[in-house]
């Protein structure tokens, strides 16, 4: 496709009642680089003073919360720390050193972070409660702690030099400390876990020493792979099918915006016909003045409009116009 219109003025107006999703755009470039250089800190500031921010907050002051039943739930403490993260919480906020020591004093034998958990005896584990980490939970952590300037803390260093390694040509496996025992996904041990190779090129994408190098590249044509190959294909039970095209905020799980706005951050696949597939159905999606209406939705986040499915909402527009400007498809009115 040749581009969607994007009615800059009235979106700019929009975003004036929502800070958190102002800060978003801004943060993507989309009202130019003047603005956002001059007032980014500014709509940073707002956006951390907001009562989505405020009701982050008051979830990570409890860190770690509950044990983990599923790691796709919006309730987990570990999905919030990244969300807070997103809208630009950073080191030297209010309160912020708190949560992150939190985080970091519950450190695994191996470097990565732990969560408590429950793993059934069915499925390898003890049944207990137990801490350990999974790779579908310590590289979103991680990502969260670099993004909120902690990337110079040797425990964070120390979790990032265990997990990249972890690393195969056809992606990164499903894997898990060894207080969990046997348990691994329902999947061929074999096969790349999509949902961990997405959350560790997002981090790999933040590290400037590891952005470009063999394991981003493999964790990208995994998940390239998988797009060209996903009527055939669907290791650890993850499909890239209707659900998957569903728009949807806050970025949380496997699905079509998630993977783009990770994907449209590796210059070295731009112009990769399989990335452009998936540009074409987020693009295709797009109402008038380039909005977006949420496709499915996070009860948790009802009171917001990316927590609804019936009228556009300003943070998921915000979202994937960035993902269509960072790809060379936006088109200003």
């Amino acid at each position: 496709m040749s581009g969607i219109m994007f009615d800059l003025a009235s979106f700019e107006a929009l975003t004036q009642a929502q800070p958190w999703a102002r800060f978003a755009a801004q943060e993507r470039g989309l009202f130019g680089a003047a603005v956002a250089g001059a007032g980014l800190e500014t709509a940073r500031r707002a956006s951390i003073g907001s009562s989505l921010m405020l009701e982050l907050l008051e979830a990570l002051r409890a860190w770690p919360g509950t044990a983990i039943a599923s790691h796709k739930s919006p309730e987990q403490a570990f999905h919030k720390l990244a969300f807070a993260a997103e809208l630009g919480l950073r080191r030297g906020d209010h309160g912020v050193d708190d949560i992150a020591e939190s985080v970091m004093s519950r450190v695994s034998e191996e470097g990565p972070f732990t969560l408590p958990s429950k793993v059934s005896a069915a499925h390898g584990g003890s049944g207990e409660e137990t801490r350990g980490w999974a790779l579908c939970d310590a590289p979103v952590i991680l990502r969260a702690l670099v993004r909120m300037g902690y990337g110079d803390d040797p425990r964070v260093a120390r979790a990032i030099d265990f997990l990249v390694p972890l690393a195969r040509e056809n992606g990164y496996p499903c894997a898990v400390s060894s207080t969990f025992g046997a348990w691994r996904g329902p999947g061929k041990k074999s096969d790349p876990c999509p949902y961990a190779t997405l959350v560790m090129l997002e981090l790999l994408l933040e590290l400037p020493g590891r952005r470009e190098g063999a394991e981003a590249r493999a964790a990208a044509e995994c998940l390239l792979r998988l797009r060209e190959r996903s009527r055939e294909e669907h290791p650890y039970i993850f499909y890239m099918g209707d659900d998957f095209r569903k728009l949807k905020a806050p970025l949380i799980w496997y699905d079509l915006v998630h993977v783009l706005e990770t994907l449209s951050k590796a210059p070295w696949i731009r112009g990769d016909a399989r990335l452009e597939s998936m540009l074409d159905v987020l693009e295709s999606k797009a109402g008038p003045g380039g909005l977006f209406t949420p496709e499915s939705a996070y009860q948790a986040w009802k009171a917001y409009d990316f927590g609804q499915k019936k009228l556009p909402s300003v943070y998921l527009s915000a979202v994937a116009l960035g993902i269509l400007k960072r790809s060379g498809r936006l088109v200003e009115d």
